[in-house]
């Protein structure tokens, strides 16, 4: 029977730490892009993405590091079959919703760049998107996860999902459909999305009039926004790669070389899976950084 190992505790403090930080820095985050600001002509999106973004981080520190934690510290399921359910659709859609949310902000910095004079009207539907998304694409976890008791003279109870697939191909396809939505599309969609920002902005500067430069020496102070925003939102894309890739690596050698837990001291796994959560904490600090 698994324990709560040396690991596990370092794990669970580490886990706390995060929470803390993470609770207290994306509420903050929350409270100053939510908060009345003076009247403008046109609006900027950024606060109201960025609010969603703290949303999606405050899920994921109010759902998954408190299960992780707890789940760390009771070894098996003492919840009962209806919160083993619902937590991990939860914990799913709270991830999906954290991977789904920096897209949604690099496709709103690229219209900014691309066509800055154009309306972007499609910023809500865009967010919508994003969190019907990760509501839908989770639900599985709904009908897939369930209690099962090991028998013996030790009663011990885990939430999991053996059972629910009729073969091992069944559940490989499964957890590499989610490893795609969660990570390798949203990373692809990102990349695609900063790579024409960032050839535009070269062409840009090569083909340029003269006379533009002049105009754009009038609108100095618009440009040193849009150019801070975008440096923003690349940074919450780097944030997102650097600490989610070790992780998602891991879990793909995993799924097709179950043995590999054999190979792998467990201690490697928690220290991966904690980077990414360090994701949550990192995004508001990047905030304040290009904000006050």
């Amino acid at each position: 029977l698994p324990t709560f190992s040396a690991a596990a505790k370092v794990r669970v403090g580490v886990t706390i730490v995060l929470f803390v930080s993470s609770a207290g820095g994306n509420l903050a985050m929350l409270w100053s892009v939510t908060r009345p600001r003076p009247s403008q002509l046109r609006p900027s999106p950024v606060p109201r993405l960025f609010a969603h973004l703290a949303a999606a981080d405050l899920l994921v520190t109010f759902v998954v590091m408190p299960l992780d934690a707890t789940w760390n510290i009771t070894v098996q399921w003492l919840a009962g079959d209806i919160a083993c359910r619902t937590l991990m659709f939860l914990k799913l859609m709270a991830m999906y919703a954290a991977a789904f949310l920096p897209v949604v902000i690099g496709l709103d910095r690229q219209e900014a760049v691309l066509r800055p004079l154009a309306p972007r009207s499609a910023g809500r539907k865009l967010l919508g998107a994003a969190w019907g998304l990760s509501f839908l694409l989770a639900l599985p976890q709904l009908f897939l996860f369930h209690t099962a008791q090991r028998a013996g003279p030790v009663p011990f109870t885990q939430c999991i999902t053996k059972g629910s697939f009729k073969a091992q191909w069944q559940e490989t396809t499964y957890n590499l459909f989610t490893f795609c939505c969660l990570f390798l599309l949203p990373l692809t969609a990102m990349t695609i999305c900063y790579s024409r920002i960032v050839l535009s902005v070269m062409f840009s500067k090569f083909l340029a009039p003269v006379g533009e430069f002049a105009l754009r020496r009038s609108s100095d102070n618009r440009s040193r926004v849009r150019v801070r925003a975008l440096r923003l939102a690349l940074l919450v894309l780097l944030t997102f790669v650097l600490c989610w890739t070790p992780y998602y690596l891991l879990g793909l050698w995993y799924w097709f070389s179950p043995t590999m837990l054999t190979e792998v001291p467990p201690s490697l796994s928690h220290i991966l899976f904690l980077f990414g959560l360090l994701n949550a904490p990192l995004d508001p600090l990047l905030y304040g950084a290009f904000t006050l």
